[in-house]
């Protein structure tokens, strides 16, 4: 009886940490489209962007805003335990703000149907795979290395293209990069469950909550952008 009531106890207490992570997410993707809206509305769209008879580019700031997060990102990774709650908390708003910003131009070249399109098979696939790392009673600790090998591929073969150009080869890349993150979503779920430990402070559990939702936000938005580019729907 008392060895139920302990299971069921901690059943609750883990599914109020994951709530707490789902709730963190939300809110940083949130702020990213509304940062993303705004950064294409004037008077901030002349901050960000140039326009010129050749088109739309990138004014310095807004090349700032493209690096900045991947600056905060290095900076959380590497200062995740030495960070009080606040300053957590003000890192993770602060790199879905920026993110928000570098994800703007999206408004420019895809159509608003495309991409609300996009934002609910993205919601809809993401829902099942975290689910299923959620509830899985396997361990996927042993995807980890092959999805990490799998990632770093991925970058450097598209820092490759970047000079190739090849259509195909980055039509096949996408590809890749699909398996790649639908892997990661169920993965890292699956590390954050975990991870989770009754007998954290307070403390403790708020920094799990918010590392966690910055790897599920950055799973979110990369399966979103990779799902917009299959569907192509452009103005």
């Amino acid at each position: 009886m008392q060895q139920n009531i302990l299971t069921r106890n901690r059943s609750l207490d883990l599914q109020s940490y994951f709530a707490r992570i789902y709730n963190y997410m939300a809110g940083g993707l949130l702020m990213s489209a509304i940062c993303a809206w705004l950064s294409v509305r004037q008077p901030l769209f002349g901050l960000f962007y140039k326009a010129s008879e050749q088109g739309v580019s990138y004014s310095i700031l807004g090349w700032i805003s493209i690096f900045a997060p991947l600056i905060i990102i290095f900076l959380i990774g590497h200062a995740i335990n030495k960070l009080n709650i606040q300053q957590a908390r003000l890192y993770f708003w602060l790199f879905s703000a920026l993110m928000g910003v570098s994800l703007g131009n999206i408004f420019l070249f895809f159509s608003g149907a495309a991409i609300f399109q996009a934002f609910l098979v993205t919601a809809g696939s993401f829902l099942g795979l975290s689910l299923y790392g959620y509830t899985t009673k396997r361990d996927l600790s042993s995807w980890g290395s092959f999805l990490v090998m799998g990632l770093v591929g991925v970058v450097i073969a598209s820092l490759i293209n970047i000079f190739v150009k090849s259509a195909q080869f980055d039509f096949v890349l996408n590809i890749i990069a699909v398996f790649v993150f639908v892997g990661l979503t169920a993965y890292d779920t699956n590390k954050l469950r975990y991870m989770y430990n009754a007998n954290d402070s307070n403390e403790i559990a708020q920094g799990k909550a918010i590392y966690g939702a910055l790897n599920l936000y950055l799973d979110f938005i990369n399966l979103f952008r990779l799902i917009l580019y299959f569907l192509n729907n452009r103005r």
